[in-house]
């Protein structure tokens, strides 16, 4: 079902008969081949860290018993999440390191269009129902068990996949229907909108006005609700006497709220705010901050903070 709008996505993509661009240039870091072989051994080094550090997480929630609650497996899928997201992008990044040509088909521009902006979007989704848990064990723990059953944790986690697939999927096959007629090249290390846009050899503002109400109102509203669930959720902290129980409320949520303030820092800064006039070396270092950054930050930031986290770690890693 997610996955459903993928080849009428395709369908129309290669039916698009008033575009003469085969192919795209992705330029990503240009610079000498030195740096160039620097940069794929250091992404490449991000790359295997993110996916075994994450890869590691998923496991520790899936083999520990201990961590078969909501918010463990809410943890584990949001590592599972993470894998994917840094793949949208990093794989090919690093082809294009060691290419001359360093090119994308037309197919698989848009592709990786879409899956960066659902993947993206999943995060977001994810991150809401992370911080409404935390507001349910916190502000409501008695009725804790009863709300936030693995039923009900289950569903969300669905919900959170099918409507991050499903949002950018009418705006991917907008994109893909433009006339492109070259240039054909992209300063960018991914097909993402605005390089993308300023291709096009036709002017599509109402696509483009489509594409930032609707970015702007998933960031917006997901952000608000988080910015919302840790305003109670403090207020509820405050009234708590003891230190302990202020140490232990914030130890919880103290992980959440970085990855929540380094993925949404950086995308209000590339998609809420205005565009026009802003370099591409900052479009391209918001855009790996939260696609390549956060994803290798959060095994380091869920695993030093958690002590049951780290317990199983150390079960899953035989240390």
């Amino acid at each position: 079902m997610v996955f459903s709008v993928l080849p009428a996505a395709l369908r129309f993509m290669n039916n698009s008969a008033t575009s003469t661009v085969m192919e795209f240039i992705l330029l990503g870091f240009p610079g000498s081949q030195e740096m160039q072989h620097f940069l794929f051994s250091l992404f490449l080094g991000v790359y295997i860290f993110t996916t075994v550090g994450n890869g590691t997480i998923v496991c520790a929630v899936r083999l520990d018993k201990r961590l078969h609650t909501p918010m463990y497996i809410l943890l584990g899928n949001f590592a599972f999440l993470e894998i994917w997201y840094i793949t949208s992008t990093v794989p090919k990044m690093l082809l294009n390191f060691l290419s001359e040509t360093k090119t994308i088909s037309f197919v698989g521009c848009f592709l990786q269009f879409y899956f960066f902006t659902s993947l993206g979007t999943t995060e977001s989704y994810f991150l809401c129902i992370m911080a409404y848990d935390r507001y349910l064990a916190i502000c409501c723990p008695l009725h804790y068990p009863t709300i936030m059953t693995s039923k009900l944790c289950y569903i969300l986690i669905a919900l959170c996949w099918t409507l991050g697939f499903l949002s950018y999927s009418v705006s991917t096959v907008q994109l893909s229907q433009l006339p492109f007629c070259g240039p054909n090249i992209i300063d960018h290390f991914v097909c993402d909108i605005d390089p993308l846009m300023a291709l096009s050899c036709a002017p599509a503002p109402i696509a483009e006005l489509v594409f930032c109400i609707l970015s702007s109102l998933i960031i917006i509203s997901t952000l608000l609700y988080i910015l919302g669930s840790y305003t109670l959720l403090l207020i509820t902290v405050l009234k708590v006497p003891s230190a302990a129980g202020w140490r232990k409320a914030f130890s919880t949520c103290g992980s959440h709220l970085t990855v929540v303030c380094l993925f949404f820092g950086a995308l209000l800064v590339m998609y809420v705010s205005p565009t026009a006039g802003k370099p591409a070396t900052m479009q391209k270092t918001m855009t790996l901050f939260y696609s390549v950054v956060t994803p290798f930050l959060n095994p380091l930031i869920y695993s030093l903070r958690n002590k049951e986290m780290k317990k199983a770690l150390r079960k899953v890693l035989k240390i």
